[in-house]
């Protein structure tokens, strides 16, 4: 009775004697050994593990948010989940704690500056002192914590408003940036709102540090108008 032919090895990339058989000949015996359910199993896991390795790779990525008409701009977040804005405003994403509290926010807004003289940088400050007006009447415990200059990234400078309030019934950190497109006498602008949990990093110790470091610092740093 003459020996049974081994079963054939499942094609592949040819491989060089001095190296050995390549592991698709070595599994091929077990590989025909077994029945079609564990076949069907494992090929059927192996489908779920690329998925799932996918899924990872995605939420290790970069989201990135465009708006377009009057003042286009574009910017790049992530561990951040988009939600509904407030109304008028363009876009909010933020991140919440496992209970449900606020961690994390950063929204974008419009603004229409008054007609002015000379330069953006000059009028900024003007217009800020009646918007601080009207976040202490949006914020309930409102408290002023600094205002003034800021460079957002290497193509824009912008005016600041940092603050403590209440917020969903717990004290957030916050800080505004006001700033508008670099072209010559501009009107449309962006207000942009970013909200902390004193919590949520240990090394922003106040309002004025809020998106220097952590997960609002790409959101803020990558904004680009265009």
């Amino acid at each position: 009775m003459s020996a049974s032919a081994p079963a054939p090895a499942p094609p592949g990339v040819r491989v060089r004697a001095q190296y050995g058989p390549s592991l698709a000949r070595l599994l091929a015996p077990w590989w025909g050994a077994t029945s079609r359910l564990v076949r069907g199993t494992l090929v059927a896991s192996a489908g779920l593990l690329v998925g799932l390795l996918l899924a990872v790779g995605l939420t290790l990525e970069n989201s990135s948010f465009s708006h377009g008409g009057v003042v286009p701009f574009s910017f790049e977040y992530r561990d951040l989940y988009r939600v509904a804005p407030e109304v008028g405003a363009y876009v909010k994403v933020q991140s919440r704690y496992a209970n449900g509290e606020l961690k994390y926010s950063y929204a974008v807004d419009g603004v229409t500056l008054p007609v002015y003289d000379g330069e953006v940088q000059g009028v900024l400050p003007v217009y800020a002192t009646g918007f601080i007006r009207g976040l202490a009447h949006r914020y309930r415990g409102f408290t002023l914590r600094g205002e003034g200059k800021t460079k957002v990234n290497n193509t824009l400078i912008g005016y600041q408003v940092a603050f403590t309030a209440e917020v969903e019934g717990e004290e957030m950190y916050g800080r505004y940036v006001l700033f508008t497109p670099p072209q010559r006498h501009p009107r449309a602008g962006v207000a942009v709102e970013m909200l902390a949990s004193p919590e949520a990093n240990a090394s922003v110790l106040s309002p004025l540090e809020v998106a220097e470091s952590g997960v609002l610092l790409r959101p803020l740093k990558t904004f680009a108008f265009g």
